[in-house]
């Protein structure tokens, strides 16, 4: 019986390595470091610039690999540029874009502690790689059901116009953030700085997108792998109206930017699902734009009388005047720990994964990690980050928030392997792990960055319509073709 070859290192790899690990791991690194600032060349900074160098080095490997590993190097793209280059440049000007409470120490902690949860990540990874492969009867593959399939482009549609209408229109979406903001606080009657306002706000936006995209990928995948289903109009028409729907809804104009990130991942991966040149130039890209495009998007954030000019004097300047806070807040977090307050153990993970109980019924159910933590710190915004290493670290500790990470890498490494192997041995249109894993690897970004219980809305609402497209039986008559 004929096996499916996986492609090593590609050729590819060869001229593109010297310059690739040159750039990321040697001259962007030292290139900020060596910008003059007023912040201090301490053990904090050295800590930062190994953090920096360590994920350059593994954000490399993804991309140099003939195997397409979306969720790592998801994960080391942003390790890279959010806990490695941002706070490198931060700590180099002296400038911090979220106050950090807390002595110098706990930052040099908190950053200790990010190296820790990467090494952590690459072991339960490797852990992965090595499992021992299963002998026993291998379960039917999840594919999508043809008449649920039609179901769920049916509540996109109408999710999403009830979204559209509940805002004002169309028009509102091309505007700001902040003006989608204000429209969905009225549309729910929330409370600047009510972080059960802010959920609601979160469950009603995210029904208003999650159906969309799923239901696009889901008949992107069927187009791109049916010529049948290309000669369909039935097919054809519903893919051009969520094309529409999802410009509307999930643009990168009223939308946060990791947001669009998941969205633009998840879309490349479905409509290129075996191309390793994508994957690779969507890693790579991805430094470039994180760089310097999305400083540039800060400008679709505030209506026009709260926009701020992007600032291009300093070559570090959208690395500090960013949200890029994650290292900050975690070191606040530590602080807030160090308060008084104490360990949690296990409530805040169990409050987000628990996100759909109402308060009313859970009267201690756990806040936000980023509001209670902001509440400590005097602050009433609802866009401070709490990334997973935060809120591993304040549930369970280092040890805790160690395992947890090696947790992370190994199911991180066993979904890459899964997903490598299915879809080069099952091409068929209804393979769910073809677009779950896109999307996944996608969300990562929003994961990654905190916090657990905002991004579980989403996450809530994208498994409903899973399970209601997904079947495990193998029926001739409800399949994709």
């Amino acid at each position: 019986m004929a096996t499916t070859q996986v492609p090593g290192r590609a050729v590819l790899s060869r001229p593109l390595s010297v310059p690739l690990i040159g750039g990321l791991v040697g001259a962007l690194p030292l290139a900020v470091a060596a910008q003059p600032g007023e912040g201090l060349r301490d053990t904090a900074f050295w800590l930062q610039l190994v953090v920096a160098c360590y994920a350059g080095v593994r954000l490399c490997a993804m991309v140099l690999s003939g195997r397409r590993r979306l969720i790592q190097g998801a994960f080391w793209l942003f390790c890279y540029l959010a806990m490695g280059i941002a706070p490198l440049a931060q700590s180099v000007l002296g400038r911090d874009p979220t106050p950090v409470l807390g002595p110098r120490e706990d930052t040099q902690l908190a950053t200790a502690l990010v190296l820790c949860g990467m090494a952590a990540f690459d072991v339960g990874a490797l852990l992965a790689r090595h499992r021992p492969a299963i002998t026993t009867r291998r379960r039917p593959p999840a594919t999508v059901h043809r008449q649920r399939l039609w179901l769920l482009v049916a509540l996109a549609y109408v999710a999403s116009a009830l979204l559209i209408v509940q805002l004002g229109g169309p028009g509102v979406f091309f505007t700001s953030r902040q003006e989608i903001s204000t429209s969905l606080s009225e549309a729910t009657g929330a409370q600047a700085g009510d972080a059960g306002g802010e959920a609601g706000n979160a469950l009603l936006r995210g029904f208003g997108t999650v159906p969309a995209l799923l239901a696009l990928l889901f008949l992107t995948r069927w187009l791109v792998t049916s010529r049948a289903a290309r000669r369909l109009p039935s097919v054809v028409l519903p893919w051009a109206g969520l094309v529409v729907v999802n410009a509307i809804v999930n643009n990168p104009i009223s939308n946060p930017r990791y947001w669009f990130l998941t969205v633009l991942f998840a879309l490349l991966f479905t409509v290129f699902p075996r191309s390793t040149v994508m994957y690779r130039a969507s890693l790579a890209l991805g430094v470039v734009i994180a760089l310097l495009v999305f400083p540039f998007t800060d400008r679709f954030r505030y209506d026009e009388d709260g926009r701020r000019p992007v600032e291009s004097e300093a070559l570090l300047e959208p690395l500090v005047v960013k949200d890029y806070d994650q290292l900050n807040m975690f070191a606040n977090t530590i602080t807030y720990a160090a308060d008084g307050n104490g360990h949690t153990y296990g409530e805040q993970v169990a409050g987000a994964a628990l996100f759909f109980v109402p308060r009313g019924v859970w009267e201690g159910k756990p806040e936000d990690t980023g509001f209670l933590v902001g509440g400590w710190m005097g602050t009433s915004s609802a866009n401070l980050s709490s990334p997973l290493w935060a809120e591993l670290w304040l549930d369970f500790g280092p040890l805790g928030m160690s395992a947890g990470m090696l947790a992370v890498g190994y199911l991180a490494g066993r979904t890459d392997r899964r997903y490598v192997r299915r879809t080069l041995d099952d091409p068929s249109p209804g393979n769910v792990l073809a677009v779950v894993v896109p999307v996944l690897a996608g969300y990562s970004f929003i994961l990654l960055r905190g916090s657990l219980l905002q991004a579980s809305g989403r996450i809530g609402i994208a498994v409903v319509c899973l399970l209601l497209v997904t079947t495990l039986r193998d029926n001739r008559r409800a399949r994709l073709d």
